[in-house]
This record gives C-alpha cells, structure tokens and sequence, in this order.
C-alpha cells in the first residue's frame, strides 16, 4: 500500500519558503554532492503527488515548459486555478482524509508525494496520514516565511521515529517513519 511521504527541505528556523513563497535560499544547495542523488532516488518510488494550490502557482511561474511531474497531481486549492494541458493534474477542495484512498489508488504500490505548501503538510499530519518525513535542513535561518506545517502547532511528532540521517556539506537529511 501506498505510503504518504512529506519530502521537503527547510531552513535552520523551520521555513520551506519566504513569504513571498521565494526558494533561491534553498535553491543555493542544488549542487551539494547527494542531495540531487536523494531526490531522484525518492522520485523513482512515487506514484502520485499531492499540494497545494500556491504550490501548483509556484510551479508554474516558475518552472515554464513542460510539466514536471508525470506521475497524476492533486492540488488542494480554495480558489479557481487553471490547468496545464497534457498534464495529469485534478483539481479538488475539501479534507484531506476526504481523498485518501483516491490518492492511495492513483499512487499504486508507489508513495503519495506531499510536494508542500506547509499548510498541506499539516493537514496531513494532523490528519494522522503521514507515513514518513524526509527532512532536509539547510544551514540559512530565514527569520520568517512559510512555515514547515503551516499553522499546526505541533512539538515532536506523535508517532515518529528517527530511521536515519546523512550530513552533506552542512546541510542535515533527516528521515523519519511513523511507528
């Protein structure tokens, strides 16, 4: 069955973007030597890929041309947003737990992606549906911006568990598993 994996880096303050939902602070740690080799190696076991709906915005701004994902996407959005043609991207507004088997389904013995923005992430997790957490720390404290769950006011994560971590340059790949 189809895990839920929130794959996603933050800075030393828990923020995964700036306010403005800029990314060019992480973006200066694409080159560390492992962290490309990481991502691909996750991607390879994803079946589908969840996020919110100024994530898909972030997405398309910023990454003009084809779609990046060719796994099917679900975006959690409260406005109109337009699609991409050719892409495999569903639209959707509601609970999380709401879309749980469709995402498990469109996922197949592959994992379910959360993508971000944080907000979604906390539902998730608030929703218990998170599986695992791979969690990269970058060595930059931003001070303000998005945070790593939204608004979810949490500690430690109920449930989880510490399964690994790999330093690389300074920056910290933290996993994590639901126990």
């Amino acid at each position: 069955m189809a895990d839920f994996v929130y794959f996603v880096g933050s800075s030393l303050d828990g923020y995964i973007a700036q306010d403005n939902g800029g990314l060019d602070w992480l973006e200066r740690f694409n080159d560390v030597e492992g962290l490309g080799e990481s991502y691909k190696a996750f991607e390879a076991g994803v079946g589908c890929v969840v996020m919110g709906g100024e994530t898909y915005e972030w997405i398309r701004a910023h990454q003009p041309g084809a779609w990046p994902y060719t796994v099917p996407c679900w975006v959690f959005t409260h406005h109109e947003l337009g699609t991409d043609d050719g892409a495999d991207v569903v639209l959707v507004r509601g609970d999380v737990v709401t879309f749980e088997d469709e995402l498990r389904r469109d996922a197949g013995e592959k994992d379910v992606y959360i993508v971000g923005g944080g907000a979604l992430a906390g539902e998730f997790l608030a929703a218990e549906l998170i599986d695992r957490i791979v969690l990269t720390i970058v060595p930059v404290a931003l001070g303000g911006g998005v945070p790593l769950f939204g608004g979810t006011p949490l500690g430690v994560p109920a449930g989880f568990t510490l399964e690994g971590l790999t330093e690389r340059s300074g920056t910290v790949e933290l996993r994590y598993a639901r126990a």
